[in-house]
């Protein structure tokens, strides 16, 4: 970004191919300006480019090699020259040369023989106005910085907000873990295979996506309205007690409903979260809960966290049941095809098992973690 000195003389870059022309200019501005002169078009370019370029350029039309029109077109597509200000100072007095002048990038055009009080005003008024133009420049690059940094800001700020409402369902339910890491990668991978899908492809944008990425971790929100008792249960619910685990779903939705109640606005991140917390569990043949959906009917994302959630559940190891291997794991999500989960979906998963099994691997929970969760749930039962 270019800073202008104020306590300082600006350069004026004079173009001409004359000398008498050179000299006669360089003895009307020197007395205000600093001036260098260049006697080529090939010259006036190279001190352009230059690390001390000139604020302003005054340039002849007719020279040589490479004309006027032809340096202030090379000047303009240049990132670096482009924004200096380049005055015509000709002999050339027709409309037209004039007018393609101003077309290729020029601020103004004097003809020759010059008035040299109407050049040194028309000089002083641009050099006015890239100054001012080139203030805004500066003004303009740092909201644009100012804008990043606030959006990086916000999007912090939701993810952080993700996480510590993840992480306070992590802290009620003893399964979670790494689950919630799990879960959000598998929701992902499904999502961009998915992506080209013809049934698909006009929700799975690069947008929902990351929306979706951001808004699985939510899934089981719920579980903290869950009581204890029957949230943290070593085997089994009966069936009052399954009833009251089914309305984790519920709760879930409705608390992200508050929090953006309370904001006075919709986010497009909660927007997600809430139908993912409260659809997760229906399923494709319409047993599941709470809204008993079926088919097309149950929103995307709630499909695609289905599959990931169930096939999470079955590899896991829990207090009560023992780590089931992938294969058998994908044998039961294979029988659930077209019952459980959307058939286009499952079919999606067994293209990329691999790499679920992958992500499953760099999530897994150690068997450190997996006793203190035991721990929990002994303290929990002895209260």
């Amino acid at each position: 970004m270019t800073e202008f000195d104020f306590t300082d003389k600006p350069t004026i870059l004079v173009v001409d191919d004359t000398s008498d022309n050179l000299i006669l200019m360089s003895n009307l501005l020197k007395s205000d300006y600093k001036v260098k002169i260049a006697n080529s078009g090939e010259k006036a370019l190279r001190i352009a480019t230059s690390d001390s370029p000139p604020d302003l350029i005054l340039l002849d039309i007719m020279m040589p090699d490479m004309d006027g029109y032809e340096v202030c077109l090379r000047l303009k597509r240049g990132p670096k020259t482009m924004n200096i200000p380049v005055i015509f100072l000709t002999a050339k007095s027709e409309m037209e040369d004039e007018k393609k002048g101003l077309e290729l990038g020029a601020v103004d055009y004097i003809t020759k023989p010059i008035s040299p009080p109407i050049v040194l005003a028309r000089v002083k008024n641009h050099l006015a106005l890239r100054v001012m133009d080139q203030f805004l420049r500066d003004k303009n690059d740092f909201l644009e910085l100012e804008v990043a940094k606030r959006t990086k800001e916000v999007i912090a700020l939701q993810d952080v907000t993700i996480l510590v409402m993840a992480s306070l369902a992590e802290t009620r339910d003893s399964e979670t873990g790494n689950h919630i890491r799990r879960t959000q990668f598998y929701v992902k991978a499904l999502a961009e295979k998915l992506r080209d899908h013809p049934r698909f492809a006009w929700f799975l944008t690069d947008a929902n996506i990351n929306m979706l990425f951001k808004s699985a971790p939510l899934h089981d929100i719920g579980k903290v309205g869950i009581p204890d008792r029957i949230l943290l249960k070593p085997g089994r619910f009966e069936a009052g007690e399954f009833e009251i685990m089914k309305t984790h779903t519920t709760l879930g939705r409705d608390a992200i409903a508050h929090a953006e109640s309370a904001l006075g606005i919709d986010v497009d991140f909660l927007i997600f979260a809430k139908t993912i917390a409260l659809s997760h569990q229906e399923k494709w043949d319409g047993s599941g809960y709470p809204q008993s959906l079926s088919g097309d009917d149950i929103p995307i994302a709630a499909r695609l966290m289905a599959v990931a959630d169930v096939y999470d559940a079955l590899i896991s190891r829990r207090v009560y049941k023992n780590s089931m291997p992938h294969e058998d794991a994908v044998k039961i999500m294979i029988d659930g095809r077209g019952s459980h989960f959307d058939p286009d979906m499952l079919d999606a998963f067994l293209e990329i098992q691999e790499e679920f099994r992958s992500i499953a691997r760099r999530f897994i929970d150690s068997d450190a973690e997996m006793k203190l969760k035991e721990d929990c749930l002994t303290q929990a039962a002895s209260i």
